[in-house]
């Protein structure tokens, strides 16, 4: 798998898992599989928002929230500057925020200099290990992965710091980059926690290597999930129980207690093993959220991915901006499913369920709009997934009885695809009378690339 989709794995799987736990925080264990018993694919998702706080669906907490922050700060600068991002913490706790930890607006309401607000915090007396500083930490580990584990060790102590003065939760967020910095490579994250290990300052050693061993399980944890401990030990359990990203989220979320932080540090993990293709577009293409202080400005999939690449070390990209097509108007290719060009979907009706193979510079404005990240080159090494995801999407939104509206850019390559792909799914047809059906209604349809052809086959032979 290509690293920058595991890159955007994480950066986007942290947001999605913050979004998906977040209206069942301090809820009872199982209240998630209780409300969707099964996959909930439809125009109505597991994505419903509301909770405690009214999240709207798919809006991420102040965990993305204050992500987001650093991460800007280690890509402004190009390293870390702790008073900077202290200074970027308190502008955002000054606005106001609709959820922020206790320890956090504590520390960074206390009128103290950026290095020794939370020290000063713990001499107080005060409790200091909570999950505060872990949930935010993913930019982070992403941005100092390249430079190797003592430094983004390190980093992520010095990040921890600035709000929680505990050092037990500064070491959980150095454990947490380790993780992270091996799945990113491919690699596997309890390997890489027992190397890593040696490295935790001696009187935390010992806690830190019982809540990581593989036989720990959330029933072992000696604190609530609030606590950094068992965030991350959940976290790590969740990645191995599962086999996906959406068998892991599941799995911390119906955890119950502080589910939005357990789902985003898990989101993070399970996102980089995953990659981007792995995480269900019903999910990434409703993430969103706005940053307290910081404008109007609302964060969606797109800024996310870009983020995600400008952390790993392409600080030079900017937003894509799609040039004009010719705006082929929708047309009904199979019965329900219908085929565009990217202007003329842009254009279409707004009862349509709009499928997107492309890049679009942002939403159309349909009620349900679908983002795949599929392009149209050979570099999709997960073509297969990506395709099962989204013919399942379709078939839900068909059984609605919603018109489907298919495109990428040129309605041509990637919308042959899927149009293909859903007539060899849906009606058992070849993968040869699949193409010659769509050409006769959408002449538009190109055949050049070798990979989709490749993947349409196995998927006729029910390989995949």
């Amino acid at each position: 798998m290509d690293r920058q989709h595991r890159v955007m794995g994480a950066l986007v799987g942290s947001a999605v898992g913050d979004a998906l736990g977040a209206p069942f925080e301090f809820g009872p264990p199982g209240a998630f599989s209780a409300r969707f018993p099964t996959a909930a694919r439809g125009s109505a998702t597991e994505m419903r928002g509301g909770g405690s706080l009214g999240w709207e669906p798919g809006e991420f907490t102040d965990d993305t929230q204050m992500a987001l922050l650093l991460a800007q700060s280690l890509v402004d600068d190009g390293g870390l500057d702790e008073a900077e991002v202290f200074v970027r913490f308190q502008r955002w706790a000054q606005a106001g925020p609709p959820d922020i930890g206790v320890q956090t607006s504590a520390v960074l309401g206390s009128g103290l200099p950026w290095d020794t607000a939370a020290a000063e915090h713990v001499r107080a007396g005060n409790r200091a290990a909570g999950n505060g500083s872990l949930m935010r930490a993913t930019p982070a580990a992403v941005f100092f992965a390249r430079a190797g584990q003592r430094a983004s060790m390190d980093a992520a102590r010095r990040i921890s710091a600035l709000t929680h003065g505990d050092p037990a939760a500064g070491e959980g967020c150095a454990l947490f980059h380790e993780a992270l910095r091996a799945l990113l490579e491919g690699g596997d994250a309890d390997e890489a926690i027992a190397a890593a290990l040696p490295l935790v300052a001696e009187q935390h050693r010992e806690k830190w290597a019982r809540v990581c061993d593989p036989g720990w399980r959330p029933q072992d944890a000696t604190e609530s999930n609030g606590a950094v401990w068992p965030t991350l030990g959940s976290a790590l359990w969740a990645l191995r129980s599962s086999a996906t990203f959406e068998e892991a989220l599941r799995l911390v979320v119906d955890l119950g207690g502080d589910t939005d932080t357990l789902a985003c540090v898990t989101g993070a993990l399970a996102g980089a093993r995953a990659g981007i293709t792995g995480i269900p577009i019903r999910w990434t293409s409703v993430v969103h959220g706005r940053v307290p202080g910081f404008g109007d400005r609302v964060w969606e999939l797109r800024d996310l991915q870009l983020l995600a690449a400008q952390l790993d070390g392409q600080r030079h990209l900017r937003l894509h901006e799609p040039a004009a097509t010719r705006a082929l108007p929708a047309t009904e290719v199979t019965p329900g499913v219908w085929a565009a060009d990217l202007d003329g979907a842009r254009r279409s009706d707004r009862d349509f369920a709009v499928v997107s193979l492309c890049r679009t510079g942002g939403r159309f404005g349909h009620d349900v709009q679908r983002f795949a990240y599929l392009t149209d080159d050979d570099s999709n090494t997960e073509l297969v997934t990506v395709l099962d995801d989204v013919l399942g999407d379709i078939a839900a939104l068909r059984a609605e009885g919603r018109r489907v509206l298919v495109h990428c850019h040129a309605g041509a390559s990637r919308t042959g695809l899927v149009l293909r792909a859903w007539l060899v799914r849906e009606e058992g047809v070849s993968a040869r009378e699949a193409t010659e059906r769509v050409a006769a209604v959408w002449p538009h349809l190109s055949t050049w690339n070798a990979a989709f052809t490749a993947a349409l086959e196995e998927l006729a032979r029910g390989d995949g």
